[in-house]
């Protein structure tokens, strides 16, 4: 089955002058192609004529489930040992957004994963974030040190001087409240940066002992 032929499936139903199949390839076409599709909202696939406000709950609940299920995966990092462990974390998260998502990781002694937390949503090419809105996850999870990432949904690897004046109060803060953060990685769909290779150190350097 096509892309377009499993949509209609989850649409469900059309009408004479909505038939269901032609409504699928409409809201493909409308949300430019199936990875953009994956992350849009129900505001968004109700302005597509024929789709109606459950047929849009279904298709956001539809993938959804299908991101939670590539997010808990056997296969998926549980052990933090560097920025590509980051990016292959969480880019199921992150791949196809059309805006910047600041994330934060919190690890244990070992580097091995005990929870993550979307901190902030921003536009195409910006996102706020303010340290305390990182840490107070991290101090709910009990995490011995965090690792933090955000997107550039421009395919832009370079960090930003936004980006790295952040990651320098970030690691100030840190330093205060015993947490230390352990990198801050740029994420885009085809690749990652990290910080740490900008401002210089190495995520077991940053380990508590």
């Amino acid at each position: 089955m096509g892309d377009a032929d499993l949509i209609s499936v989850l649409l469900g139903h059309g009408t004479k002058q909505h038939p269901v199949r032609q409504v699928a390839i409409d809201v493909l076409t409308a949300m430019g192609g199936l990875g953009s599709l994956a992350r849009a909202s129900p505001d968004d696939l109700i302005n597509v004529s024929g789709v109606g406000t459950a047929q849009a709950a279904r298709l956001v609940a539809a993938f959804t489930l299908g991101r939670r299920a590539l997010e808990q995966s056997p296969g998926r990092v549980a052990k933090l040992a560097g920025p590509d462990a980051v990016w292959h974390r969480l880019l199921p998260r992150m791949k196809g957004l059309m805006q910047e998502v600041f994330m934060v990781v919190g690890i244990n002694t070992r580097g091995v994963v005990i929870g993550e937390h979307e901190v902030a949503r921003g536009t195409l090419s910006r996102v706020d974030v303010h340290p305390r809105d990182v840490f107070r996850p991290l101090v709910e999870m009990s995490a011995a040190a965090g690792v933090v990432a955000h997107n550039h949904p421009s395919g832009d690897l370079e960090p930003s001087e936004q980006d790295i004046t952040l990651t320098i109060r970030l690691r100030a803060a840190g330093a205060v409240m015993g947490i230390p953060i352990v990198d801050h990685v740029v994420i885009t769909d085809h690749g990652f940066r990290s910080i740490n290779d900008v401002l210089g150190t190495d995520l077991e350097a940053w380990l508590p002992e």
